[in-house]
């Protein structure tokens, strides 16, 4: 990490880190307190508590990096945002902001590897809010995935549940396996996507068909006169444009047999890979263009958490005198070091390139049509 970029990135990682383990210790808690009392009041509660950490990453992307997302959708279902479960099959970092406007960014979980879970303050919250996490080996997640849709049905709030399709990061080194693979089996090759893995999604959709009403397809591109929204340039306040391209599905209207459900997600990303040759062509996704605005809920978020934050410190420091002695110095700087090898963690962990491919190779269809996922135009 250069010294230009940790002389920004260390202040926003103390607040950060500090905000989150005061979120976790709230979660913990009502985690034992309350939830063995009552689940919905727990989960109520914890939504609340989560959007305090998620809105703090939600700042970085609108006001401190000042990112532009542009969302294209028709208008009816930019009213929906929001308003029904969801089930959603494809998140990006920078989606955050749309979950946050559709008011919905307490109560959004995701479908993600196990690993996750361990990271420091962001992993843990997701544990707390109950997000899926998978070994990406269908013999072991089966069960997991069943069991943890099955939870959702009496949850008390709208809700985005987000999945990758592919069930990887999208990396050039990926494309080309996956081209390999596609010529090899007789499908369409991709251009711009991975191939998608079905099961997953089949087994979302049989699960959740009778209480989750829609599947919101989002596929993420970036500009050609942009830079794509990378860890680092966030932090640097280094701003970006953003394209993200959202169609409802109705879940009454997919095909009721899992079969059918696998062809029409193979199907699906067909279309996507055609969506994304149009933006590479025009730079543009030619839709109705929704102006998604920027609210301030969360520059009063991380406004509240930095007075907070440094006025406990002052009382701290004048409680403890811990800057008059080599040993708090001591201290602070290990504090602070440990505070860079977190971020470092977190920066390194967004990298597409550092992602792992999924372990089961993707099944043959039977009926021809393979692609998957989102496409950035310039990746991170």
């Amino acid at each position: 990490m250069a010294f230009a970029a940790a002389v920004v990135i260390v202040p926003l990682g103390v607040l950060f880190f500090l905000s989150g383990l005061v979120v976790n210790l709230i979660q913990a808690v009502c985690f034992v307190l309350i939830r063995p009392l009552s689940k919905n009041t727990y989960r109520r509660i914890n939504r609340a508590v989560a959007e305090l950490l998620w809105l703090e990453l939600v700042w970085l992307v609108d006001w401190w990096a000042g990112v532009k997302i542009q969302l294209y959708t028709d208008s009816e279902t930019f009213k929906l945002m929001g308003k029904d479960k969801t089930y959603v099959s494809r998140i990006q970092f920078t989606c955050l902001v749309k979950y946050e406007r559709s008011g919905c960014l307490g109560s959004t979980l995701a479908v993600m590897k196990k690993s996750s879970k361990l990271l420091p303050v962001i992993g843990w919250s997701m544990w707390f809010s109950e997000y899926l996490f998978l070994e990406r080996s269908w013999a072991k997640d089966e069960n997991t995935l069943k069991a943890g849709l099955q939870r959702l049905r009496d949850f008390p709030r709208p809700f985005w549940l987000a999945l990758f399709v592919e069930g990887t990061r999208f990396t050039q080194a990926k494309l080309l396996a996956a081209q390999e693979y596609a010529a090899s089996a007789g499908i369409p090759v991709p251009r711009n996507v991975l191939i998608p893995r079905t099961k997953g999604f089949v087994t979302a959709v049989s699960h959740m068909r009778t209480f989750v009403p829609a599947i919101y397809d989002v596929t993420v591109a970036i500009p050609k006169t942009s830079p794509a929204p990378t860890m680092i340039r966030l932090f640097k306040g280094q701003p970006s444009v953003v394209h993200v391209h959202l169609k409802r599905h109705l879940m009454k209207d997919l095909p009721e047999t899992d079969d059918a459900v696998a062809q029409w997600c193979r199907d699906a990303f067909v279309a996507k890979d055609k969506l994304l040759d149009k933006h590479v062509a025009e730079d543009s996704f030619g839709e109705q263009l929704q102006d998604t605005g920027r609210p301030v809920k969360s520059l009063l978020v991380v406004v509240s958490w930095a007075i907070l934050l440094i006025f406990g410190a002052m009382k701290l420091f004048q409680w403890s005198s811990l800057l008059s002695s080599w040993k708090g110095l001591t201290f602070s700087a290990v504090a602070l070091a440990i505070v860079m090898v977190l971020m470092q963690i977190l920066i390194q962990f967004s990298q597409s390139e550092r992602s792992t491919p999924a372990k089961v190779a993707p099944g043959k269809p039977k009926n021809g049509g393979e692609t998957s996922g989102t496409r950035e135009d310039k990746r991170q």
